[in-house]
């Protein structure tokens, strides 16, 4: 088997439209919810979310890129294209068939879904739909957009398990490296989810924080007064290249992937399994994978939604796989980012990666009153950054369906 090293990142996020500034503000505790700006949310439940503020895509992208693709897209291409700038790599001289986009998705276009419906039902349902309604809509244009804006002709397809999506495409890019199927991949994961159907159609499950008259404080995961999870939006790509190629072209190298797995639960369309069983046999496998004991994982950036039960089921698990007493510290960061859904992953893996680069863990930002049910033992880092030697990190992630994935990143 090969090895597989990270050797470029980007993203768009509400926390950032690069990944430095991303960093700078996620160990600030920043958050990044506010009042719904994308259409009228007076008469929701929710009327917040993290947007991205000022997104600007002719950053990256042409103006006929911009009109034939959805905001998913978009995201996906801005941040791949800023991780291949990031890697590097100097896309003359490699094979395109030797470099593949494996990108993850949760919902697709659904920006584009509900406008052209809405346009259709607003004519008298007269059939005059945009040319580029199926191909914005479809959840793997991302994967396609990247490859054709970058001229990459090696595996090329989208994942999609809901929250667990670009950990999932990040663990088949992985895969396929070891295999010496390519030698570099895109990887990661893109979501636009702040529409009036998206959002409404998460407050009729009752999912979503409803704390509108504090908005930045709403998403609090392992707090007692979390009332569920806010919506995010962005995208987050990694460059993963095989180590030997890599070390050969001269390249920066972040760290080393080293293990990931896939379970599924098998239990409920929308909750976690309460014992953890699914998440448990994940993180062991993943560990199992990277030749890594419990004990020699330092930091774990947790799925930790802000939800009732969805925390206490990964608390659950984390005890049984780590012990009460494990020297493992724990941070939940969509209590900045909110949750990204498909792109969540990546995103988090990005913040993975980082504290290993820089010693430093992310905090989970709200949190004042921990759940009793959690124990005192574990170290949840609180409201403030942690400094921390991190050699090895873990993140975790786990979608409706009973999709869990893990992922493991380790120094070099």
């Amino acid at each position: 088997m090969k090895r597989v090293v990270i050797t470029g990142m980007g993203t768009v996020n509400p926390l950032g439209k690069t990944v430095s500034e991303f960093w700078e503000n996620s160990l600030k505790g920043k958050s990044g919810a506010r009042n719904i700006t994308r259409f009228d949310a007076a008469h929701f439940k929710t009327q917040f979310a993290c947007e991205i503020d000022s997104f600007d895509p002719a950053r990256y992208l042409s103006h006929a890129e911009i009109k034939r693709s959805d905001l998913f897209t978009q995201y996906a291409l801005y941040a791949a294209a800023q991780a291949l700038e990031d890697s590097g790599l100097d896309l003359e001289r490699i094979s395109p068939f030797d470099i593949g986009v494996i990108w993850g998705s949760g919902q697709g276009g659904m920006g584009t879904f509900e406008e052209e419906v809405k346009q259709y039902t607003q004519s008298n349902f007269i059939p005059k739909f945009n040319p580029f309604f199926v191909p914005k809509l479809i959840a793997n244009m991302a994967s396609g957009m990247i490859s054709i804006k970058f001229g990459l002709q090696g595996i090329n397809y989208t994942t999609v398990s809901a929250c667990a999506t670009s950990n999932t495409a990040l663990m088949d890019a992985f895969n396929y490296i070891r295999l010496g199927k390519a030698k570099v991949f895109v990887s990661g994961g893109s979501e636009a989810p702040i529409t009036e159907a998206s959002v409404a159609g998460f407050n009729a499950m009752k999912a979503m924080s409803t704390n509108n008259a504090s908005p930045a404080e709403a998403s609090r995961p392992f707090d007692t007064q979390r009332d569920g999870f806010v919506m995010g939006e962005g995208a987050g790509a990694l460059i993963l290249e095989e180590y030997e190629h890599a070390k050969q072209r001269g390249a920066k190298i972040y760290g080393e992937m080293v293990g990931a797995s896939m379970t599924a639960d098998a239990y409920h369309m929308t909750a976690t399994h309460p014992d953890g069983i699914g998440a448990i046999k994940a993180m062991e496998l993943a560990m199992e994978e990277a030749g890594l004991n419990p004990r020699q994982i330092d930091y774990l950036n947790a799925h930790a939604t802000s939800t009732s039960v969805g925390d206490l089921s990964e608390i659950t698990a984390i005890r049984s796989v780590f012990g009460d007493e494990s020297p493992l510290s724990i941070s939940a960061t969509k209590s900045m980012t909110g949750h990204l859904l498909g792109a969540a992953g990546a995103v988090e893996a990005i913040l993975s990666v980082k504290s290993m680069n820089e010693n430093i863990i992310p905090p989970t930002i709200n949190l004042h009153n921990p759940d009793p049910a959690i124990p005192g033992k574990l170290h949840l880092v609180k409201n403030t950054a942690f400094e921390k030697q991190v050699k090895v990190a873990m993140s975790n992630t786990f979608g409706f369906g009973g999709h869990n994935s893990i992922v493991i990143f380790k120094e070099i």
